[in-house]
Formats: C-alpha cells, structure tokens, sequence
C-alpha cells in the first residue's frame, strides 16, 4: 500500500530543486506526494540555515504538526536540509517526535534510512559530507518535475569562508558535478517540459569539473532545442571570470539579469566579511558586461548592519546601489551564525541598523519602481509559466525575471509570447498581447 509524503520547504532555491530530488527518490520505495499535511504518513521538513532563528523555526513547526497529530497516527517525521546538517542528534534529543534528521548531502541515503527506521524503529541521523556519491546516485534516478522554469543543481558547497556564512558548514566544500551528468538531467527536464534552466549553486560560477566551466556549460546546454533559457545563480564576484563575462557576447539564450551579491558598498566592511573581493572589481566587472550588452541588469544581496559598519560605510552602500541602480535585490540586517567568525563580534544598535535597513530598501524599491515604469508602454518577451490562481490570466517572467500577467489561455503555458506592458507596480508588470510580430520587443 502506498504511503504519503508530505514535504515542506524553507529557504533557497536549491532546497527547492532537493526536495524534489527526495520526492524522485521516496517514489522508489512507494510514496506518493501530497500537498495535504493532515493525510500524510510522513512529514518532511527541508530547512534553511541562512536566515535568523532558523532552528527556533524548526521546532515551532514540529509542535504544529504535533497538534496536527494528536488523535491521529503519529506520521514518520524527518528533518532534513541545513539545519539538519548543523544541529544532527541534537535535534532528536531535544525534540522525540522527530525520527530521522538527513543532511543535505546525504539524500541518496533516505531510502535506505527510512526502511531502516520502519523495520527498526531507531532514530537516526544522516549529515556525512558526500556530494559524489549523492549526485552519482540521483542521476540514476530521472528528474521529472516538469515545471516550465527547472531548477538544476550544478554545484554545491563553498570554500570562500565569509565570517558571516554557515554554508561551508551545512553544505561543505565545493564541489562540481560531472559535465555529462548535468547535461543528461537537463536533457531529462526538457523532456518533461521544461523550456527554461536556472542553474544553482552555492558558487555556481566557481563551477568547474576537470577543465569545464561554467561558461562551457552554458553553451552547451544552449545547443539542447528545447531550451529557450538558461540563467545562474547564485555567482560570486571572485569567481566572475572572464570566460564567463565573454559568454554574453556569444549566447542567445542567457538571460541578461545577473544576481551578483555584493553584501556592501565599503571595501572596509568587505574585508570584515573576508568576501574576497573589492568594489573596484566588482564596478569593473559591471562595466564590463554593460560593455557587452547595455541591456545587461543586475540584482544584489546586501546585510545591512554588519559589525563594524559606520555611518560612512553605509553612505558607501547607499552610493553602490544608486551607482549600479540594481534592479531586484535582497536586503537583511546582519544576524550572527553560530560557529561563524562574526558570532561573537559586537553588534549595532538596532535601532541604527533598522533605519540603514529602511533606506536602503527604500533606494531598492525605487530602481525596480523606476525600471519598471520604464517598460511601460514597451513590447517584451514573456515565458509563460502557468496560470493565476483564478485561471483567469497566465503568469509568466520577462528577460529579467520581472512577473508579467496578462491575459492569455492554457495552451500559451511554455509559450515566449511577446506582451505589451500597460502598467506596472514594484513587483509585477501587466500586459495584453501582441500579435503583431514586426513591432520591436524591448
């Protein structure tokens, strides 16, 4: 009889793209998804490290299922992702309802472990370090999600050390997965549906696997017919090469938005983060690809608050994105990781770091009010993905992965439909389509 697995995700997008690994892989030992969390035998959080009181999170969600449960069979509880790599038999020790914790680089295991657990009944945690054999597995096991935008992971883990980071912790050094691996499963997503790759990494630019980069990758992929986009994320200026700046002069399917985190404007605070990288390379870099192609736009990360940051070093985070005029980017205050260097370093007052914070965000949604108001009444090329909510319009992503909804039908689902923006707000842009095909497309 088969068994329901309902699974929860916190955090990245490469946490998307494992959970439905882990869902590819629990079909081989019978159990079917379910997006309903009261029916299911077996409830799996995949969690997130990245962010504040992660753990905290974890906890508060297992006491929700808990309640879920009370006059029910007790489901097979599991806890995987980060927060299982970081916390492991801390977790079951500190909370019984869990049964097994898996890390992230154990997910070829979770077969096994969960057989082990139903025959056994041992708790169990799962957090050793191999990406090899975790990736040699699932590429034995087809990659089916057939969504029209796919996820694909090409590279895990970090070595760059920034003092803020946990990643080199959670996911481990990093490491390239073999070309034709990746190849294959692109091809298998293509298969079953998808018209757009985003390829992930933690480094995805320090992709490289006996010579091959990511620019070659690129290409490559570019030549399977059925893929009409390709993207990356997440890149790290250190590791933006020339290679793979030169890539935009040659390929017809890279999108031009590149999300190139910088975390500050200040080359103090950069040094202070250990990030490797100066803002004098990273404008160069800029100008560069705005050399290549002046419809080139960036996205960013920025931690607000850091350590050490002062008010000169804001002013100088505060030029950068005016200067760059990032389009879509992520802004937090800095909140300690525990085990990293930046843990036991003295904190800003909060009250300065939330008003940095907020004019910060203020100077971000400005850009993206301005970029997008400047679309308007312009032509642009829309991927559509599926439809609303209310099956009354189709949602799609422009080049820039803005979200553009406009009236359209079923069948346009993986379509690149050319749209006429009429309006637009900070985060979405509204159109009609356009039959004409001699009018220009922004």
């Amino acid at each position: 009889m088969s068994q329901k697995i309902f699974i929860k995700t916190f955090g990245c997008q490469m946490n998307e793209y494992d959970s439905n690994r882990i869902y590819d892989t629990v079909k081989k030992i019978g159990y079917i998804k379910t997006d309903k969390y009261e029916e299911a035998n077996c409830y799996l959080l995949n969690t997130c490290h990245i962010r504040n009181k992660a753990k905290e999170k974890v906890y508060h969600e297992i006491g929700r299922v808990k309640k879920l449960f009370k006059s029910k069979k007790k489901p097979l509880v599991i806890i995987a992702g980060c927060v299982a790599q970081a916390e492991n038999q801390e977790m079951i020790r500190r909370e019984p309802y869990i049964d097994l914790v898996i890390g992230p680089q154990s997910y070829h295991k979770i077969n096994n472990t969960i057989l082990n657990y139903i025959d056994k009944q041992n708790k169990f945690e799962e957090t050793e370090f191999d990406a090899i054999s975790k990736f040699d597995y699932l590429s034995k096991i087809k990659n089916e999600l057939g969504k029209v935008s796919s996820f694909l992971t090409i590279q895990e883990g970090c070595d760059k050390f920034c003092h803020f980071c946990v990643v080199p912790f959670t996911r481990g050094p990093e490491y390239s997965r073999p070309f034709s691996q990746i190849i294959d499963e692109a091809k298998s997503l293509v298969d079953s549906g998808a018209k757009e790759l985003i390829l992930l990494g933690q480094n995805v630019n320090a992709y490289n696997n006996k010579g091959t980069r990511l620019s070659n990758l690129i290409l490559e992929i570019e030549k399977i017919s059925g893929i009409k986009r390709i993207r990356y994320s997440t890149s790290h200026p250190k590791d933006m090469t020339e290679d793979l700046i030169e890539v935009y002069k040659y390929s017809k399917k890279l999108m031009p938005l590149i999300h190139l985190p910088v975390q500050s404007g200040s080359n103090k605070i950069l040094k202070l983060m250990n990030r490797k990288h100066s803002i004098d390379r990273y404008l160069e870099i800029f100008y560069n690809l705005k050399e290549i192609n002046s419809n080139i736009e960036f996205s960013s990360d920025f931690i607000i608050g850091y350590p050490g940051e002062e008010n000169q070093d804001f002013e100088d985070t505060l030029n950068l994105i005016k200067r760059v005029k990032f389009i879509n980017s992520y802004s937090f205050i800095f909140s300690p990781r525990p085990g990293t260097v930046a843990a036991g370093l003295e904190l800003i007052d909060k009250k300065i770091s939330n008003k940095r914070l907020e004019k910060i965000q203020n100077q971000l949604f400005e850009n993206q009010i301005i970029k997008n108001k400047s679309l308007e009444n312009k032509i642009l090329n829309v991927l559509v993905e599926n439809l609303t909510d209310d099956k009354t319009q189709v949602f799609g992503r422009s080049e820039y992965m803005t979200p553009v909804i406009f009236d359209g039908k079923k069948n346009d689902i993986g379509k690149i439909i050319p749209v006429k923006i009429r309006r637009s707000n900070r985060s979405t842009l509204f159109g009609e389509i356009i039959d004409n095909s001699n009018q220009k497309v922004a």
